[in-house]
């Protein structure tokens, strides 16, 4: 298999393993490190790249579905997203930092969309969580850790 193709996997595997949908991302990244066929560095930007956009992803999802938080059937009245919203201004956008914990991680980034945490903010974050699980697994792939 070519590197191209490779890399374009680990990205897809990534990007899809920060969305809210059941994907796992981890586990070719240490597989891929172990081979020793690619630059370690060059596998850490690419899977920390597409987790990232991943989780951009929820968080445009939390932009786009407050317009429906008056409906009946949203999940969170309008007192409870408010003192969510009181909640994440004191402690929210630290929890960013949880980003790359599974089970926790996918919906922090849909409530920091949902109350409207900044882009820069959240991407700086985000970054940081992400690069550093990755950074964290090949190195300990590598036995550097």
């Amino acid at each position: 298999m070519s590197d191209a193709a490779l890399l374009g996997g680990l990205f897809a595997a990534a990007f899809l393993a920060a969305t809210l949908l059941p994907a796992q991302s981890e586990a070719l990244l240490v597989g891929l490190t172990a081979a020793g066929g690619l630059p370690v560095v060059l596998l850490v930007a690419v899977a920390s790249l597409g987790n990232v956009l991943g989780a951009v992803v929820n968080w445009a999802l939390g932009r786009g579905i407050e317009r429906f938080r008056e409906r009946r059937w949203f999940p969170a009245g309008p007192a409870a997203l408010d003192r969510a919203s009181a909640w994440y201004g004191r402690y929210g956008r630290w929890s960013l930092l949880l980003s790359w914990m599974p089970v926790i991680g996918d919906p922090l980034t849909l409530v920091a969309g949902v109350l409207r945490e900044p882009l820069w903010r959240f991407l700086l974050l985000v970054g940081i969580a992400k690069t550093g699980r990755y950074a964290a697994l090949a190195a300990a792939t590598l036995g550097w850790m």
